[in-house]
């Protein structure tokens, strides 16, 4: 930090001067910021993994994966989790996002919410101890944000702090810290930017990462994907023409006959089995096309 505060305020020597940029060096200078998000995440590669081992563990045992976070933390905190159920098939109630000052908060900036240490004790009724929850704060010091962490801890939940400061509060509460070295903003103290960028990749990676481990990808495959609309369905039924090698009609014929399930459809096809029996095999794998194509 320089003078107290985190290397997230300080001002990046790269890009004085913005204001007086043609637009498309002005335009090249933010996105050559940008690449320092993604250096961020990799140096943090080893936390993310055990973050994302942790995550399966818990989620297997039955736990909930929490998010609490707040401004633009809370809000891609909220974006991961709604992005679970459509991608992996996970129920809605599996990963849950909490932000500062409310779901207002998500399209609205609410003044002061993450100051409101207080009100992370609403919290407490949600999580459990064997749940997991991560903590979003570029600063590491949003009181909203540790003081939920702390308590989550308290109660027993593991809880995961990720942050662009090092030595900051959030860092020290939780369970594990990835610790994010964004350094300076472009647009000084702007974390949406280069900070928000990082979080975004770590988020992603935690969640995809853990996805995998519970068996919700084969190969690189979205075979849990729910399909509510015309994109994923027609998504859906390319998984099973490519994965069975069957032309578009036998594809769709199946697809129905496994209620729309691409991994049953799979294991139907493969396993030559019907659909109850496909759903048995797969539950006895712990629902793992892999385990249950290869068992």
């Amino acid at each position: 930090m320089t003078e107290g505060l985190p290397p997230t305020e300080g001002v990046d020597e790269a890009t004085r001067g913005l204001d007086r940029m043609p637009t498309a060096d002005l335009v090249r200078v933010l996105l050559d910021a940008q690449g320092r998000a993604a250096d961020a995440a990799h140096s943090a590669s080893q936390s993310i993994a055990r973050a994302a081992d942790v995550i399966a563990a818990r989620l297997r045992a039955g736990g909930t994966l929490h998010y609490v976070g707040a401004g633009t933390s809370g809000r891609l905190g909220a974006l991961d989790a709604a992005e679970l159920p459509p991608t992996f098939g996970t129920p809605p109630s599996l990963a849950r996002a909490h932000i500062a000052g409310g779901s207002s908060a998500l399209t609205a900036a609410v003044e002061g919410a993450e100051d409101d240490a207080g009100a992370a004790g609403e919290l407490d009724s949600h999580i459990r101890s064997g749940d997991v929850v991560i903590g979003i704060s570029a600063s590491g010091s949003a009181a909203y944000v540790v003081t939920a962490v702390e308590r989550a801890r308290e109660a027993g939940a593991f809880t995961i702090g990720i942050t662009s400061t090092p030595d900051a509060a959030l860092a020290g509460k939780a369970d594990l810290a990835i610790v994010l070295p964004t350094g300076a903003e472009p647009l000084a103290g702007s974390t949406r930017m280069v900070a928000g960028t990082a979080q975004k990749i770590v988020l992603s990676a935690l969640s995809t990462a853990a996805m995998i481990r519970l068996g919700k990808v084969y190969d690189n495959l979205m075979v849990d994907l729910v399909a509510t609309n015309a994109k994923l369905r027609r998504r859906a039924l390319r998984l099973v023409r490519t994965l069975c090698a069957l032309d578009d009609s036998a594809a769709r014929e199946l697809l129905d006959a496994a209620g729309g399930s691409v991994k049953v459809a799979v294991v139907m096809q493969q396993r030559r089995l019907d659909a109850p029996a496909a759903r048995a095999l797969l539950s006895s794998c712990g629902d793992s096309l892999r385990e249950a194509l290869e068992s």
